[in-house]
């Protein structure tokens, strides 16, 4: 996720510092961005120039500090409340730019508790792009009690006007809009599958064909990452404490097991 809104911003023309939490996440999230940049090239939707401009426009550093002088900062880390506060902590610390933006792209965490990781909680807002960044066009734009008009304004006129994407407004509540939706869906297509009701196959097949998805729910939740599928009903449980949101015991079992889906090479599927 965080390759793909360093990307989206690049080919904007806008000034990016990517921090990684170390040289070889750095590698990797160079090669990300490259590879999809090239992937915009072969389908001629950029050119060989509009390429290396893009690519120029990124700067990688291991280090916050490097993000001193951000007007803009969209944390991305792993889906963990402790994770994404520990960072907003730091940011806190090292952004120095007056009114600067300090957003999360969480998909399921309410805004209200990064916020309060920070001496600046009118600052903090959740945009959170959806997965591929450079191909899908939506944002949630989540407002907490203590976020100002204005930095919500300003979120939404960076997501609307500078990146060309479609905004919707969401309250600050876990999942937001899609993922309150979403997740239950996904969850009912493990238990089913967990149940021996039908295969993976034909519980894709269904809602593919049947209902003209773009894929199905058990092939989404490998792409969108067991893990983070976890962590998201995780979230939605624990603030609606409703049982469509709670974590089938397969899913738990396949996440220990580190069958985490495409990046991992196996979930519901295999990827060889």
């Amino acid at each position: 996720m965080g390759s793909g809104i360093a990307e989206v911003c690049a080919r904007k023309g806008l000034s990016v510092v990517v921090v990684e939490a170390d040289a070889l996440a750095v590698e990797n999230g160079m090669k990300r961005v490259e590879k999809s940049l090239n992937r915009a090239v072969s389908a001629k939707k950029m050119t060989e120039d509009e390429f290396e401009i893009a690519r120029s426009k990124i700067l990688y550093e291991t280090d916050i500090e490097a993000l001193s002088d951000r007007e803009l900062v969209v944390e991305a880390v792993v889906e963990k409340e402790a994770a994404k506060e520990e960072v907003f902590r730091a940011l806190d610390k090292f952004v120095a730019v007056d009114n600067a933006i300090l957003a999360s792209n969480t998909s399921s965490i309410p805004i209200m508790k990064l916020a309060m990781s920070t001496s600046r909680p009118e600052s903090v807002v959740g945009i959170h792009f959806f997965n591929p960044v450079p191909v899908l066009p939506l944002v949630e734009v989540v407002r907490s009690l203590l976020t100002s008009p204005e930095t919500e304004q300003r979120s939404m006129a960076f997501v609307e006007d500078t990146l060309g994407k479609h905004v919707i407004r969401s309250k600050d509540r876990a999942g937001f809009i899609v993922n309150a939706l979403l997740i239950p869906y996904l969850l009912s297509a493990i238990r089913m599958y967990e149940s021996g009701f039908a295969s993976a196959d034909d519980i894709d097949a269904g809602m593919v064909e049947g209902c003209a998805h773009p894929m199905g729910p058990l092939a989404l939740v490998d792409l969108i990452g067991l893990d983070t599928t976890q962590a998201v009903a995780q979230s939605l449980y624990e603030e609606f404490k409703e049982p469509l949101y709670a974590p089938p015991p397969l899913l738990s079992r396949m996440c220990e097991a580190g069958l985490l889906g495409r990046k991992t090479k196996r979930g519901f599927y295999s990827y060889g």
